[in-house]
């Protein structure tokens, strides 16, 4: 992939100064100028975002949390290690908020306690709901917009929350059914 985007890099830059040569540093300046604001913006708001979510952690929200949707994720998950169960719970409480980088280090967290208990199952939909995950407020991506000047940067909200919620679904019913499949096929080969 880096050679791919290098390989476009170098061919716009050479077009762009064959043809428009007084234009290729300010677009270059201009383009570094709006990657680094972009970057900028991000980190604020994950900093934000870990800080709420170490601050939820410490003052033990995220173990009420958890003990609620306990039931559940142990069910759904089948998993009965209650730290997993935790993580999993604020992952998914994370991206519901549309906080992906703040869900991240539960899921690594997550995986890290199913890979113990050897939990392939487990470990394969969590994957799936965090590549898919449902959005209430996709915060990120309404951050994003703000800071680019939309004048309704709230807007992506029920667009994104249709989205993710038919993405999520469809992605678990298709894991589920292929598993079924595949425990299906093994109790044949079994037999």
């Amino acid at each position: 992939m880096n050679v791919i985007f290098t390989i476009i890099t170098a061919l716009s830059a050479l077009i762009m100064c064959v043809f428009e040569p007084s234009a290729f540093l300010p677009a270059l300046l201009g383009g570094a100028r709006k990657g680094v604001e972009c970057c900028l913006t991000l980190f604020c708001i994950y900093a934000v975002w870990m800080g709420l979510s170490q601050v939820a952690e410490e003052s033990g929200l995220t173990k009420r949390v958890a003990a609620m949707l306990s039931p559940a994720c142990t069910r759904f998950f089948r998993t009965g290690d209650s730290e997993a169960v935790g993580a999993i719970s604020m992952n998914i409480s994370c991206n519901l908020l549309g906080i992906g980088g703040a869900a991240t280090p539960f899921a690594v967290k997550a995986i890290g306690r199913l890979e113990g208990e050897k939990n392939e199952y487990a470990q394969n939909l969590l994957f799936i709901i965090n590549a898919t995950s449902i959005q209430l407020i996709p915060t990120t991506v309404i951050a994003l917009r703000a800071a680019e000047g939309s004048a309704a940067a709230h807007d992506i909200t029920l667009p994104s929350l249709i989205a993710t919620a038919i993405s999520t679904g469809l992605a678990v019913a298709v894991y589920i059914f292929c598993e079924k499949i595949k425990h299906r096929r093994a109790k044949k080969c079994a037999m």
